[in-house]
């Protein structure tokens, strides 16, 4: 992903813009699929979920699959408009103090670090890293376009901490035995994190995490 090319045997492939990767884990497969390295999952913005599909969901599936039916796949976008939106995203402002909270949700991950609170030294053996905080702006941008506003705000970071910060947050084998998850941290860290660029500057905890 971040050479932006695929090498089969002697023979390297350079990828054109845009272009994006998906990986799919099957929580049920014990053969075939193996755990990405934690390295690798870092390179990925997102994890995300996929539910069961709802009862209409599924109806429809169910229904155009087992007919005749054949869908047609109809183009949305060319590469040169998804390259235009991307440009865009990059340029929607962001506040210093929006900046500092998503600074703040990442930088608390961290074991042994000044600010981080009780529970994550408990509970986690290895934080995020910095693509984290870029990957929580750069979705807070988008985020903020598909809702209309040309500003990024606190809302939009946290609604983005789970996907972003569940693949680089690893938790240890007490938190794991307690059923606790990489989700549960990151929902107890929202709960404590003050997103007002004045409680951000006043909380001597906070100071710590934005000073080391």
């Amino acid at each position: 992903m971040q050479e932006r090319q695929v090498t089969v045997g002697r023979v390297r492939h350079q990828l054109a813009d845009p272009f994006f990767v998906l990986a799919t884990q099957n929580p049920i497969e014990q053969e075939g699929t193996y755990p990405l390295p934690e390295a690798q999952q870092d390179r990925f913005m997102f994890k995300i979920f996929v539910e069961y599909p709802s009862f209409q969901e599924e109806f429809e599936i169910a229904r155009r699959t087992t007919a005749n039916e054949t869908g047609e796949v109809q183009p949305v976008l060319s590469a040169d408009r998804i390259i235009e939106l991307q440009r865009l995203v990059r340029q929607v402002p962001i506040t210093d103090h929006v900046i500092n909270y998503a600074l703040s949700l990442v930088r608390q991950t961290r074991i042994g670090q000044p600010g981080v609170p009780d529970f994550v030294e408990e509970m986690i053996s290895w934080g995020a890293g910095p693509r984290a905080v870029q990957f929580l702006i750069l979705g807070g941008k988008a985020r903020a376009l598909l809702h209309g506003r040309t500003h990024v705000s606190a809302e939009d970071i946290a609604a983005l901490a789970r996907p972003v910060l569940r693949h680089r947050i690893v938790v240890n084998f007490a938190a794991e035995s307690d059923g606790v998850t990489q989700d549960d941290i990151v929902d107890k860290l929202i709960d404590i994190t003050p997103t007002k660029e004045d409680a951000l500057t006043s909380d001597a905890r906070f100071q710590a995490i934005f000073a080391s």
